[in-house]
């Protein structure tokens, strides 16, 4: 271009420099929210998912990971023929479930009314839903008993329809840099992988998060040749409520949701956010 209007390169460079719109604009920060499993099912007070849906309309996070086992599908557990399980229905299942999404979502679809009516940019994040081994209840049902193959299946229980890009059940998907996954099998078995957050960061070479595995155990590490930082997050109880076949003890555990801020090529800042934290915030 210089030599076509006939002035040294270094005048137009300066000339660009002095330009705004000229110049390189900075990445906008990319928020990453992550939702451990819910487990939603017919009996428990579902306030703890309107909490949830207050935070996301109030912080607008670009990726909302539902990290699967939102259905419980307590119908179709282990505990299928036994006293405990009397009573039990895959229609309540599927309806609780069908509920609890709605409570959820409810702040963010009034906001996007809101910003409609005001003519505003509308808030519409991407939203992602990994599903967990409890809806895969369903898959497994039918299977066995296939006279309910095209009755029933996980399509009932209306992710697409609320808005959700489902990830089938243990397949990765990677946003960012990071590998999201209910959780990461052992390819010789297919049962999640053992050991700590370190381990599993060490095995998969790359950043992680996945649920399942109802405690908060977390991980980072610099590549030694790169920079590049990495996070591993096992995090898999986003629920209050108590699980029996856990028992007393068992139930102990960290339970709430994950902000990841400035989320790129694997690395973030981090921000955990606990169920009691947010009842304070957001409970009525």
């Amino acid at each position: 271009v210089a030599e076509m209007v006939g002035v040294a390169r270094s005048t137009v460079l300066d000339f660009l420099r002095g330009h705004e719109e000229f110049k390189a604009k900075p990445e906008k920060p990319v928020t990453h929210l992550f939702l451990p499993d819910d487990q939603v099912k017919p009996g428990i007070d579902m306030s703890y998912l309107s909490w949830k849906g207050e935070y996301i309309a109030k912080k607008r996070p670009d990726v909302i990971i539902c990290g699967g086992d939102w259905a419980d599908m307590t119908s179709l557990s282990f505990d299928k023929g036994k006293r405990r399980a009397e009573g039990k229905r895959v229609k309540d299942d599927i309806d609780a479930a069908i509920a609890g999404m709605k409570l959820l979502l409810q702040p963010m679809r009034d906001l996007q009314a809101q910003q409609r009516a005001a003519k505003e940019v509308v808030y519409e994040p991407r939203m992602v839903l990994l599903l967990g081994n409890h809806e895969h209840r369903i898959d497994r049902h039918v299977e066995e008993n296939p006279e309910l193959y095209g009755f029933l299946s996980v399509d009932d229980l209306l992710y697409e329809e609320f808005g959700w890009e489902v990830v089938p059940f243990l397949t990765p998907i990677v946003i960012d840099g990071i590998s999201y996954c209910h959780y990461f099998p052992n390819v010789m078995n297919g049962k999640p992988l053992g050991g700590n957050a370190a381990t599993l960061l060490k095995t998969l070479g790359t950043s992680y998060t996945c649920g399942h595995k109802q405690t908060l155990d977390v991980a980072t590490r610099f590549l030694q040749t790169t920079g590049q930082q990495q996070w591993g997050l096992t995090c898999g109880a986003g629920y209050p409520h108590e699980e029996h076949y856990k028992g007393f003890q068992g139930n102990f555990h960290w339970r709430g949701i994950v902000l990841k801020h400035r989320v790129k090529n694997g690395s973030y800042d981090p921000l955990f956010i606990s169920l009691d934290w947010l009842k304070s915030e957001y409970g009525k």
